[in-house]
C-alpha cells in the first residue's frame, strides 16, 4: 500500500475492515470520522476501544490483485490491516480450510490468497556486535556446500564428571590390570583357556518357553545395530541352537542404551 509492504490478516471472526492507526498516522493517509461509533473490545484483553474513525486505502496482494475498501482505525500492534466479513462479502471470497486458502474472481481473473511462508529472520544486531543469522536445516545445508570453511559452537553439558575423580588407592591397582579393562573392545574372542565351563541340564528337565519382551520401532533398530556390531567384532556369532534368551534394553544416563540378557 503507497509502495510499502504492509502485513495483512483475513478473519473471518471480525465484523469490520480494521486498519491499524499508526501505519495510517505514518503513511499520512487521509480519515473521515464514523457516521455510527462503537467501542470494540477483542483487539486488547480486558479494554475496550472507541473506534471513531474510517479510512479509505487502496491497496494490491501479488502483481494482479489490486483493490479498495473502507476500514475502521484502530489502535492496534497485531498487524496493519485486517479485512473481515465486508470485504469477504464484497468480494464473494470462498475459504478452503484444508488447502488454507481463499478464492474469488476479480473480474476475469481467477484470485487465490494462501498464507505467507514463514522463514527464519535474521536477527537486527547491536551496535558494537555482528549479526546472528538463524536458519532452518535445509536452509544451512544449501549454504554450507559453497562455503570454504564452517565454524560451529556446540553447547553441551559435561558428562562424566564422577569418573575424573579417582581415589589415589585404586590407581595401581588400575595400573596393574590395565589390560583387562580397555577403554574400547577389541575385536575377536579371547584365546581357549585350559578351564571351560557349560552349564548342565538336569536329566528330564525342560526349557522355559517365553514370548520375547516387546519393543518399539526405535529400540528394535538399536538392538539390531548393537548386534551387528557384536557380529563384526567378532563377540558373538548366530546360534544354531532351537532356544533363546530374551534381550531387553535399558537406557543409560547419558542417552543411550545397555543391552542385557535375561538369561
Amino acid at each position: 500500500m503507497n509502495k510499502r509492504v504492509c502485513n495483512i490478516i483475513i478473519d473471518n471472526g471480525s465484523g469490520e475492515n480494521i486498519i491499524s492507526k499508526a501505519m495510517v498516522t505514518k503513511l499520512g493517509l487521509q480519515t473521515g470520522k464514523h457516521l455510527a461509533p462503537y467501542k470494540i473490545g477483542w483487539i486488547k484483553r480486558g479494554t475496550k476501544v472507541k473506534v471513531t474513525e474510517v479510512c479509505h486505502i487502496k491497496f494490491s496482494i501479488g502483481k494482479n490483485y489490486a483493490d479498495e475498501v473502507t476500514c475502521d482505525v484502530v489502535e492496534m500492534d497485531v498487524c496493519h490491516i485486517i479485512l473481515g466479513r465486508p470485504w469477504q462479502y464484497d468480494v464473494d471470497a470462498t475459504y478452503r480450510g484444508r488447502d488454507n486458502v481463499y478464492i474469488f474472481m476479480k473480474g476475469d481473473l481467477k484470485v487465490v490468497l494462501g498464507p505467507i511462508k514463514e522463514e527464519f529472520a535474521s536477527i537486527k544486531p547491536k551496535p558494537q556486535g555482528k549479526p546472528v543469522l538463524l536458519v532452518d536445516g535445509g536452509k544451512f545445508m544449501e549454504e554450507t556446500k559453497e562455503a570454504r570453511e564452517i565454524f560451529a559452537i556446540v553447547v553441551r553439558r559435561e558428562v562424566g564428571r564422577d569418573f575424573i575423580d579417582i581415589p589415589p588407592t585404586l590407581l595401581p591397582l588400575l595400573e596393574e590390570f590395565q589390560e583387562v579393562i580397555p577403554s574400547n573392545l577389541p575385536k575377536g574372542l579371547p584365546p581357549v583357556r585350559d578351564i571351560q565351563h557349560q552349564i548342565d541340564f538336569m536329566p528330564g528337565a525342560s526349557l522355559p518357553n517365553r514370548p520375547h519382551y516387546r519393543m518399539n520401532p526405535k529400540e528394535s533398530q538399536v538392538l539390531q545395530a548393537q548386534v551387528e556390531e557384536l557380529i563384526e567384532k567378532g563377540l558373538v556369532q548366530e546360534s544354531m541352537s532351537p532356544y533363546a534368551v530374551p534381550a531387553l534394553l535399558v537406557p543409560k544416563k547419558d542417552g543411550s542404551w545397555r543391552m542385557c540378557i535375561d538369561s
